[in-house]
């Protein structure tokens, strides 16, 4: 049949297929999810009225400076997201194109990826309270910490909290705060023996971080690349592998003395 048409017309025949390809995925949900930097909140201060930290049996201490947990927000798991959406995230600095399934357990329903998520983030505030313990070499049995923040799921906090319950109980270690005054923001998971873990999304939580004030941003080290990719003017990276290092790190920036580790 081709070949008793004109070439013009052989050629809009066969370009038909494609268009109504094309014109399918324009319009098709794909599997991704836009994100975009998301809140912070100050671990050492409140949140919707409630402290984040409280600490009983034991004496907190009066902090100066902020630390700040940074977030970032998705589109929703059943959020229709379009070719054009996917185009339009990838020439923008300030969203990213993440696979479906990196921010969202693939399978799940809306409310079984929030029961997760709140899951995560129980398990992850049990960690760093254990892990900012036995930091300081004090007694659980003695010193109860509890720590609440609203409308946030997931484990990425846990280093921010460990170092706000270190903060509060013991500073610098020398009557100083660990922050020197200073709005230091950050990211990571921790293990209950101190270790910080990777968490993706850094290059939005730190573009967050430096909208809300912060001056430093604590980064696992394994994400320094990505930190560096869209990092804000005037934001400092420290990366960090261990809670230990962490407080070090701080302690150096506040004193002016030791090394304070880049990305």
């Amino acid at each position: 049949m081709l070949s008793r048409l004109t070439r013009p017309w052989a050629v809009a025949v066969c370009a038909l297929p494609v268009v109504a390809l094309l014109a399918t995925a324009a319009f098709a949900p794909l599997p991704f999810t836009l994100a975009q930097p998301g809140l912070t909140a100050n671990v050492l201060g409140e949140n919707k009225g409630d402290p984040v930290i409280t600490i009983t049996g034991g004496t907190p201490r009066e902090t100066r400076g902020e630390l700040r947990m940074t977030t970032i927000e998705a589109t929703g798991p059943d959020t229709h997201v379009s070719l054009g959406d996917v185009l339009d995230g990838w020439f923008r600095t300030d969203q990213a194109v993440m696979p479906r399934d990196s921010v969202y357990p693939s399978g799940n329903s809306t409310k079984e990826i929030e029961a997760h998520n709140t899951a995560e983030m129980k398990q992850s505030q049990d960690a760093a309270a254990e892990a900012a313990l036995k930091y300081l070499d004090e007694d659980s049995g003695k010193i109860k910490v509890s720590l609440k923040l609203a409308d946030v799921g997931g484990p990425s906090a846990g280093l921010l909290f460990s170092l706000g319950i270190v903060d509060k109980l013991d500073g610098d270690g020398k009557g100083g705060d660990l922050t020197g005054g200073r709005t230091v923001a950050g990211t990571g998971t921790i293990d209950a023996d101190g270790t910080v873990g990777a968490v993706g999304g850094v290059g939005l939580k730190t573009q967050a971080a430096r909208r809300d004030g912060a001056t430093v941003f604590l980064v696992p080290k394994a994400e320094c690349s990505d930190a560096r990719s869209e990092l804000p003017k005037g934001l400092r990276l420290i990366p960090v592998t261990t809670l230990k290092g962490a407080v070090g790190a701080l302690v150096a920036l506040e004193t002016g003395k030791g090394e304070v580790p880049s990305c």
